[in-house]
């Protein structure tokens, strides 16, 4: 993922100087270039804001695993967020994105459990070597880095009831494994593999001609039982997205319109590399720029 910029000390930026937390959030939003931009904006100011700041958060904590560095290093940079927690729920954050989300805990009720989810998911990314034993453990790994911030962001959005907190559950569980199914090849070669092992064996795949992807894709990608997991992961999501769907429709969906937006891009992307299918991970899979800005205005505007 792309770099962002952190503060060298909790309480200002690189040369100790103060940053004020609404711009430090927002310069960390606008640099992501993320698709997720386009639902923020749609948001009141007092939303928005929030959004930012939990968008700021997730990315400083998911960085850490991606940037150089060693695991033990990692950790405590991990432990140092879950204290900065610790201490932004006790009314006394000292960080820039702390300090921008002191307003937003208070104002929408912003569970601490799942800020600490977060951390504890990319914590899974710390380690040299990634592995999902079971599905079950993928499921709780999806859970934690992707439904706990559709969580947060279903309390900022004003539905902290059912069926908010389950759409964002289904909603993280789609994305993420969207997310995996994309990056297959890429976090081959950080050596991590989010296809379960149990799946895999499921499938005739021998999950030890799966390591080393350093100097390309290893025998057992091209297993034809490699892309039948694939497929049944594919399956999966495809459920996610459909019980997303009937769980919106119990709803008047423009009061989530972000998490709608964010869905069609998502299920677009979704749907390309279901076209592309699991025998050729080694080709990329895109949303055009101009099918992008057709669904931000066909979900965002109407």
């Amino acid at each position: 993922m792309m770099s962002t910029e952190r503060p060298s000390s909790p309480h200002g930026g690189a040369q100790g100087k103060p940053i004020e937390p609404w711009t430090h959030v927002k310069r960390v939003v606008l640099r992501s270039r993320s698709s997720f931009t386009w639902g923020m904006k749609l948001l009141p100011a007092d939303q928005r804001r929030a959004m930012y700041a939990i968008y700021a958060f997730c990315r400083e904590v998911d960085d850490i695993a991606d940037e150089p560095g060693a695991a033990d290093d990692k950790r405590r940079a991990l432990a140092a967020w879950r204290d900065e927690v610790d201490r932004l729920y006790a009314g006394e954050p000292r960080w820039p994105t702390t300090r921008a989300l002191l307003g937003p805990v208070e104002r929408f009720d912003l569970p601490r459990r799942e800020f600490l989810a977060v951390i504890d998911g990319v914590e899974t990314d710390v380690a040299p070597t990634v592995r999902m034993p079971r599905v079950e453990d993928l499921l709780s790994y999806c859970r934690k880095v992707a439904g706990a911030v559709g969580v947060l962001s279903i309390h900022a959005f004003g539905m902290p009831r059912h069926p908010g907190p389950r759409i964002a559950e289904t909603l993280g569980n789609a994305f993420q494994l969207t997310n995996i199914l994309r990056d297959l090849r890429d976090d081959a070669a950080l050596e991590r593999l989010y296809v379960p092992l149990d799946l895999l064996r499921e499938n005739g795949v021998a999950t030890n001609a799966l390591h080393d992807a350093s100097e390309g894709l290893p025998d057992g990608f091209a297993d034809p039982g490699f892309a039948r997991a694939c497929g049944a992961l594919a399956e999966m999501a495809r459920g996610y997205y459909a019980e997303a769907e009937r769980l919106l429709a119990e709803i008047e969906w423009r009061r989530l319109r972000p998490a709608v937006l964010m869905m069609a891009v998502y299920r677009e992307l979704f749907d390309r590399l279901e076209r592309r299918g699991w025998t050729r991970i080694d080709e990329p899979v895109r949303i055009p720029r101009v099918r992008k800005t057709w669904i931000v205005l066909r979900y965002g505007f109407f």
